[in-house]
Order: structure tokens, then C-alpha cells, then sequence
């Protein structure tokens, strides 16, 4: 239903709201309508003696029945809705193209730029110093520019854990900003601010910084250090063959474990590159709804499965992160059948972690989901706001969770550590 449907009803319900009280009206019975595909006369009828505060209690109870009763009252994130269809997502499926290339001069000769050069002839290239803006002003058009540069400085660092959330000790090198991918709740959509895809030409540079760096290590044997925070470590892997450098500069250090995180199946830079016990390729693995429905142009989870047991077979070891978990009805069913059909698939004993974690997002990312993507479900759970600021489900309803996967995950594959990502510390010290 459209907002100013719901502005037109309260309007003639409480026509004398002032604008702050009817934007919390608001944004409750939209959010019902929209999970519950009912009009608003029949979430709020119309009452005698109507007045703001009891309409509010109505909403909350009918927008939150699990949680109304626990929750404090600021707990309740209750924003302007401002749905703009100009940045609803396209879901076409089309390949990825960039129309224009910008490239710095500093890497103009590099491999990578030639690469990409005779990858996209027909696009527009730019020589650039660097300090040019590029990019559209809306995320979803952020495919139609490609941008090859050195990068100067987030070589390696901490991965930024939440604040106040239990650590896993990850460690992070940032090969590449922007996916193809459209996953409804990426919270790059909210963070990027540049709406391009950047891959650096330097990753020699970033090597340079490994050998006399510190890392924590967090609950296992060794430093792990990862790609992926800000873009599919894979996606564009057969573009940019950072794997090609990636993989022989690991092997010669078995002290130190790198990870691949990826929701693609472009492997075979991997397989042409050889496997090595302390190089852990890992998948994002979720239930096939949410897969299907909400990780939009990703592989399903038979393919990335398939391509596991491909990766694992030429030497490397697996990982997985059930990331984000989403709560629904019939959930611990989904994510009990995403389980038995990766130990019906996988090689147990070369898988070396999994992660749980559910679904959590900043203020301005839920507000970015709801225009992006007006038909979503997810956004559909009891999100309040939480320790570190973010909206999450309840303490007990991510008890729940946990109580219900991670035993199941222990007991299936027990020779793999199972941890939980950027959690409560009190929560997570209970498993």
C-alpha cells in the first residue's frame, strides 16, 4: 500500500495528529500492511475516543506481539517513511558491462588495466589522477562504472566489529569496493558513498604489509586474514586474478590462514592456482528462501556447494557463514534442510569454521532496504534497536536461534569450529 493511502486515512482517523505523531502512525501501519497484506481500516478500525497514545499501543502490539511487552519504549525505531522510487533496484539480470572506465595513471600499464581493457572494448575509458569523482549518484547504478586504482591506504587492518560485539579476531585486506550482486540487506547500500566498483591494480603493495604485521588470532591456531568486507572476494576473480597472487603468497606462509568469502562459483582462477591446506575458501550460506528471494542474482546453494566440494577436492579447505540468520515462520526448518544438504555434499573433514549470525542492520540501512526493495520480507521480524546501536531481533529471539543451530552445526560437522559472528559478548559467552 502506498504511504499516502495511510497519510489519507489517518488524516480523516485523527485529523488533528500533529506531524511528528503521524509520522510514527504512519510508518506502524505501513509496516503492517505491508506484512500482513491488510488495509488499514481493518489494522486500526475506526473507534470512538480514538486518541494518539491509544493508536500507538494498538500498532506497537500488532507491529511487535513478540517482543511489546519486554522492550523499552526507545527500543522502538519509529522514522519518516520516505520511500523514492528513483532508487528502487533494477532486477533485470544483465551482465556486467561497465559503460565507463576510469583508470589512475599510476596503473595504466598494469596487468589489471590491460586486462580490463580488453575485457570491455566497446566501453568509454578515462585516464584519471585519482582525485576525479566518479560513479552515479544511485547505488543500483553503481555497475555502470568500473574504476582501476592504486590503492594508498586500508592495506590491512582489524576487521571492525560492531561496537561493544564479541571479536573473532578476522583481519582484513579490502581487494575491491562494489558487488554484482543485489542482496536486500548489504549494507553497502547505505555505506558507499562512491557508486562504482573499485578494484586495485597494487596488490603487491598490499602483500608488501603482511610479513611484519601483528594480528590477533582470535578462537583459532592461527592469524586469519580475509578479503571481502566490501566486495565478493570471487565475483570478479577471473577480471582481476587476485587469486592467482593471493594463493602462492599463503602457501609459502603456513603460519598465517587466508580466507576467500564469496556467494559466487567463479573458481577457477582457484583451481588453476592449486589448493593449500591454510587457504579456506568460504561460502555464504543461508535458507533457500531467502536465498532465492532475497540474494538476488547469486548462485543457489547447490551450485556454491558444488563448487565447494570443486575447491576442496584441489587442496584447499572450506567455510561457511550462516550470515545473516532470518527469523520467519517455519525458519528452523529451512536452515535444518540448508544443513543436511551440506552434510550430504560436503567432505567433513575440510571444513574449517562456520559462522552464525543474525540479521542486523544500521538505522539508515533499513531505510535504504525499504526503498530499494519495496517488496521485501525481511524486514518483516521484530528489529528493535540494540547494545551497539543497530536494529536486531530480541535477546531471545537470537538465543533461539543459536540454541537451535549451533548444536545442530556442532553435532554435524565437529571437527569444524563454530563461532558467533559480531554478537552480544553475554550472548555469545553462552555458546
Amino acid at each position: 500500500m502506498h504511504p499516502s493511502q495511510i497519510e489519507h486515512y489517518l488524516t480523516q482517523l485523527l485529523p488533528a495528529l500533529g506531524i511528528n505523531k503521524q509520522r510514527e502512525l504512519v510508518r506502524l501501519l505501513y509496516e503492517i500492511a505491508k506484512r500482513d497484506q491488510l488495509p488499514p481500516s481493518e489494522i486500526l478500525p475506526v473507534q470512538k475516543n480514538l486518541t494518539f497514545e491509544r493508536a500507538k499501543k494498538i500498532l506497537l502490539q500488532k507491529r511487535y506481539p513478540v517482543n511489546f511487552k519486554t522492550a523499552r519504549k526507545d527500543q522502538f525505531y519509529l522514522p519518516k517513511l520516505e520511500l523514492d522510487p528513483a532508487q528502487e533496484a533494477d532486477l533485470t539480470p544483465r551482465p556486467f558491462f561497465p559503460k565507463t572506465v576510469y583508470i589512475e595513471t599510476s596503473v595504466k600499464d598494469t596487468p589489471l588495466a590491460q586486462r580490463v581493457r580488453a575485457a570491455f572494448p566497446q566501453a568509454e575509458f578515462k585516464e584519471t589522477d585519482g582525485k576525479t569523482q566518479v560513479g552515479s549518484p544511485y547505488f543500483s547504478n553503481r555497475l555502470d562504472t568500473l574504476f582501476i586504482h592504486r590503492e594508498k591506504y586500508d592495506f590491512l587492518k582489524p576487521c571492525p566489529c560492531s561496537c561493544g560485539s564479541a571479536g573473532c579476531g578476522y583481519n582484513l585486506i579490502n581487494l575491491g569496493f562494489g558487488c554484482r550482486f543485489e542482496c536486500e540487506y548489504c549494507f553497502l547500500q547505505q555505506y558507499q558513498n562512491l557508486h562504482a566498483v573499485l578494484l586495485p591494480a597494487n596488490v603487491d603493495e598490499f602483500l608488501a604489509k603482511i610479513d611484519g604485521a601483528k594480528f590477533r588470532c582470535g578462537p583459532f591456531d592461527r592469524p586469519r586474514i580475509g578479503s571481502g568486507e566490501f566486495t565478493d572476494s570471487l565475483v570478479f576473480d577471473d577480471l582481476t586474478q587476485y587469486s592467482a597472487q593471493l594463493v602462492p603468497f599463503f602457501r609459502a606462509r603456513p603460519h598465517l590462514q587466508f580466507e576467500f568469502k564469496t556467494k559466487s562459483v567463479n573458481i577457477g582462477g582457484l583451481l588453476q592456482a592449486g589448493g593449500c591446506e591454510n587457504v579456506v575458501v568460504s561460502w555464504s550460506v543461508n535458507a533457500a528462501p531467502i536465498t532465492n528471494l532475497a540474494e538476488h542474482f547469486t548462485p543457489g546453494l547447490t551450485a556454491r556447494l558444488q563448487a565447494a566440494c570443486e575447491v576442496a577436492r584441489a587442496g584447499y579447505r572450506l567455510g561457511f557463514h550462516f550470515d545473516p540468520v532470518v527469523i520467519y515462520n517455519g525458519y528452523q526448518q529451512d536452515y535444518a534442510r540448508t544443513v543436511e544438504e551440506m552434510a550430504a555434499t560436503l567432505p567433513h573433514d575440510k571444513i574449517a569454521w562456520i559462522s552464525v549470525g543474525t540479521l542486523r542492520f544500521s538505522r539508515e540501512l533499513k531505510k535504504a532496504i525499504e526503498t530499494r526493495f519495496v517488496h521485501n520480507t525481511i524486514l518483516d521480524g521484530e528489529f528493535l534497536l540494540d547494545f551497539d546501536g543497530k536494529m536486531r531481533y530480541s535477546p531471545a529471539q537470537r538465543q533461539e536461534v543459536y540454541q537451535f543451530l549451533v548444536p545442530l552445526l556442532r553435532k554435524t560437522f565437529p571437527k569444524a569450529v563454530v563461532y558467533l559472528c559480531m554478537e552480544d559478548p553475554q550472548i555469545a559467552a553462552q555458546f
